[in-house]
């Protein structure tokens, strides 16, 4: 029967010997020169990891193993899964075996909910999120076949047991985690008939009497699962697992990273700018007032949260996906109306402002949103649901390292004073 575990053994040793034929052959090739201004600048551009799993052009956004994010926006996250480890969509069977595996895998220990009703009531719900999938690192696989004993060219096997074991958990911990934290009288039990993220929607417990609350998580679950492997939760996790610490150490850390302002909670500051502009003209104003609104706002030094990307020269496409998502699905919303008006007047304006370069909006223009008119209005919550996606491609990208064998991540930094000397 097809299944993932089959699919990766056949097409590792193909990869294997790709990567020590490139090695070979053009170990010495310069890929990245680094300027002062970058290695200052957080190594904003600094070609120094290879990852396959995703690639971000600015002219497309986000593509997936060779797929324009947009040319696969109805797949489940499931097959997103599959195809970030396997190169590859899974067919019929290999499907079903994945997602057999997921509903095996699925229960939570006990003492997960023991340690998160534990916690303080105003924990923040990424730190309860995080402490669950650190307490679990001693089911890990992967730590018990190494401290037997294990092949360096079979570390990918137990890696990737771990890492279904721990996808297959995060719907029920991250919804359990929502209705400890807000306080939304107990735990809902999944649906064994449904597909990992429609179960999640399940689990959060909201209302959904036309089922598209499963469908906008399916979407969300989808559209955030990976984004190269220099970006801060990614490379965090990364940077852990090289130096093969189990996949439950190597997750929570680059979580952790996801939590921080500059990374993971973009999408709350987009929906608070929109929320005050509803509250300001007490709904959704007129194109005119709201442009002059933006005009007023970078005139007094303030950005337009959610536009202005650093890297993208078009609209991101997990955006262009939500924004068709509730084109289809949401009438008469305020929030959503401005959002939409936000598109079609903000990138104009950053151009006659001129600052701007890219003046396209990203992905967190539009989530936000779509969450709060479904009734998830916890904002602080919000960045436990990029989590769970992301979770997906960190996973792919430690799995495939290890298969690959990359060694412990260990850049050369230098000191200012050497910089002085040499530059």
């Amino acid at each position: 029967m097809a299944s993932l575990y089959n699919t990766l053994e056949e097409k590792i040793p193909v990869w294997r010997d790709d990567v020590e034929s490139l090695l070979k052959n053009n170990g010495s090739s310069v890929i990245s020169d680094v300027t002062l201004t970058q290695a200052y600048g957080g190594m904003r551009g600094v070609k120094g990891l290879v990852c396959d799993t995703s690639s971000v052009s600015p002219d497309t956004g986000l593509i997936i193993r060779g797929k324009p994010l947009l040319d696969i926006i109805d797949i489940l996250p499931e097959q997103v899964f599959f195809l970030l480890l396997a190169d590859e969509m899974p067919d019929e069977d290999a499907l079903t075996n994945l997602q057999s595996q997921l509903s095996e895998h699925a229960v939570v220990p006990d003492y997960i909910w023991t340690i998160l009703n534990s916690m303080p009531e105003d924990s923040h719900p990424m730190a309860m999120l995080n402490t669950a999938v650190l307490a679990m690192e001693k089911e890990s696989v992967f730590r018990k076949n190494y401290d037997k004993g294990l092949s360096k060219e079979d570390f990918w096997k137990p890696m990737l047991e771990d890492g279904l074991s721990l996808i297959a958990k995060l719907p029920a911990i991250g919804a359990g985690v929502y209705r400890i934290r807000f306080q939304k009288s107990g735990l809902i039990e999944p649906d064994g008939s449904l597909d990992w993220g429609a179960n999640f929607a399940h689990m959060l417990g909201l209302n959904d009497p036309d089922g598209n609350v499963k469908k906008l998580m399916r979407l969300y679950l989808m559209l955030h699962c990976d984004h190269e492997g220099g970006n801060a939760s990614a490379f965090t996790s990364l940077t852990i697992g090289s130096t093969l610490s189990d996949l439950y150490y190597a997750v929570s850390g680059g979580l952790n990273a996801l939590a921080g302002p500059l990374h993971g909670l973009a999408n709350q500051e987009c929906l608070k700018f929109v929320l005050e502009i509803r509250d300001k003209f007490g709904g959704a104003p007129s194109r005119d007032e709201l442009e002059q609104l933006c005009w007023d706002r970078l005139k007094n030094g303030r950005v337009i949260p959610g536009y202005g990307h650093a890297v993208l020269r078009c609209p991101d496409p997990r955006f262009t996906a939500f924004m068709n998502f509730g084109k289809e699905h949401i009438e008469n919303d305020d929030v959503f109306h401005i959002v939409e008006t936000l598109f079609d007047v903000v990138p104009e304006v950053l151009k006659k402002h001129g600052k701007a370069k890219n003046p396209w909006p990203n992905v967190d223009a539009a989530s936000g949103a779509l969450l709060y008119h479904y009734g998830l209005r916890e904002f602080s919550y919000y960045t436990v649901l990029f989590s769970i996606s992301r979770s997906m491609g960190i996973i792919s990208q430690i799995v495939i390292n290890r298969a690959l064998g990359i060694p412990i991540m260990r850049p050369k930094s230098v000191t200012t004073r050497w910089l002085k000397d040499n530059c």
